[in-house]
């Protein structure tokens, strides 16, 4: 009798034990226990072929001893568990797993930069969303280093990364810092994340392969600082003080410009940017379109989405039409003024057995997406999403519900 094939590990408040056939245990390279409520590894299995151990959203607080001895691990990711900073210690001292590239330690409970020196092929390491109040430690991380993520912690000084030569994504959102320093070595730095801190003047140290920069959310009251960045393709400046559009001009390969909920009364230096395809104004001062046409001559016919909402020149009775008659290629004007819109209803069901409404509940997930919108933060996306919990026949009838609204739209 040929063997059935297993289902897939399900999340579950209970305890779980997998087991897997003798082929499966030696051949196994990846192993998902993401959401599993797991307190131990006890009941799991650990294939000595892993090359990647998922363990994210547990409840784990010291690390299985079988762990050093995955001799081929790439990949760990202890994501969102419970970890503090003497449970991660013996990474420290497992020389079996030096050959680790990537380590998630994400959403946990550490106080400090664990110690990983003995990864000298690290590419990518995460420690993001922790309690973490200074770099302190990262000058013992392999200069292998491609992407580091310490976000959402508590850090006041960007330092000991000067070794870093190959870094290009690093993450320091939602800190406290206040001076952007200590950069000039990472000179093929691709993307710098500094949202959500306490800067008050742009310092790039001389960079000038940046193409992502976001300093959202920080004590900005101007742009100078950006000339020499000519990389740049995505920046983001919103919730900042700034009075003034400057320095913009030599950023030709410039396609996302975010400098909405600032202090702009007119817009100005971008006439140069011919690349430019998402521009956010939304929540200035701006009084009037008039000077718009200019401002963005070179990119009226790549420019797909603008935003100008609560500004006082949204008030005028010609401020759309207007807007349209500028931008012959625009697809989204303002996040309730879309050319275009899709409406996506994602109805997520529990397997039944007999009628729907012996069905237990499940969530009904309405996502609406404008089309357009950027990568930016979630928040600031274009996208909405509400869950709502539904039994039996209301689930049903709010579907239709739904689709007749999607319907409706399409007429419009």
């Amino acid at each position: 009798m040929e063997d059935q094939a297993k289902p897939p590990l399900q999340p579950t408040n209970h305890t779980t034990t997998v087991v897997m056939d003798d082929d499966e245990s030696s051949s196994a390279t990846v192993l998902d226990l993401t959401s599993c409520q797991l307190h131990d590894l006890d009941s799991v299995e650990l294939p000595p072929s892993l090359t990647e151990l998922d363990l994210t959203a547990n409840r784990l607080s010291t690390l299985d001893p079988r762990i050093e001895h995955l001799s081929h691990l790439k990949k760990l990711s202890l994501r969102q568990n419970l970890f503090e900073d003497a449970g991660v210690q013996p990474l420290s001292y497992w020389d079996e797993i030096s050959g680790l590239e990537e380590i998630v330690l994400r959403d946990n409970r550490l106080t400090k930069i664990p110690d990983v020196s003995i990864f000298k092929r690290l590419l990518v390491f995460d420690v993001s969303f922790n309690e973490i109040p200074s770099l302190n430690g990262l000058s013992k991380v392999s200069n292998t280093l491609k992407e580091l993520y310490v976000s959402k912690n508590e850090v006041a000084k960007i330092e000991e990364i000067d070794h870093c030569y190959e870094l290009q994504i690093l993450e320091l959102g939602s800190n406290r810092l206040r001076v952007m320093e200590n950069l000039q070595n990472l000179t093929i730095l691709q993307e710098l994340w500094l949202g959500r801190n306490r800067i008050r003047a742009i310092n790039l140290c001389g960079l000038k392969c940046i193409k992502k920069l976001s300093l959202q959310s920080n004590r900005l009251t101007s742009m100078a600082g950006l000339e020499e960045c000519v990389a740049l393709e995505e920046l983001y400046l919103s919730h900042n003080g700034i009075a003034k559009m400057e320095g913009l001009s030599t950023l030709v390969n410039l396609r996302v410009l975010d400098v909405s909920s600032n202090k702009l009364t007119a817009v100005h230096n971008i006439e140069n940017l011919a690349q430019l395809e998402d521009l956010w104004l939304n929540d200035n001062q701006i009084t009037s379109i008039d000077g718009i046409a200019e401002a963005v001559s070179s990119s009226r016919d790549k420019l797909t989405t603008i935003y100008l909402e609560r500004n006082p020149c949204a008030n005028s009775p010609s401020y759309m039409t207007s807007l349209r008659q500028v931008f012959p290629n625009i697809q989204q004007i303002d996040s309730q003024q879309a050319l275009q819109r899709k409406i996506i209803i994602i109805w997520h069901t529990c397997p039944v057995s007999g009628s729907y409404e012996d069905a237990p509940t499940c969530p009904l997930l309405f996502s609406t997406r404008l089309i357009g919108s950027s990568g930016r933060d979630a928040a600031l996306t274009g996208r909405s999403s509400v869950v709502l919990p539904l039994t039996g026949r209301s689930s049903l009838v709010l579907l239709f519900v739904g689709l007749s609204v999607i319907s409706a739209l399409e007429c419009q």
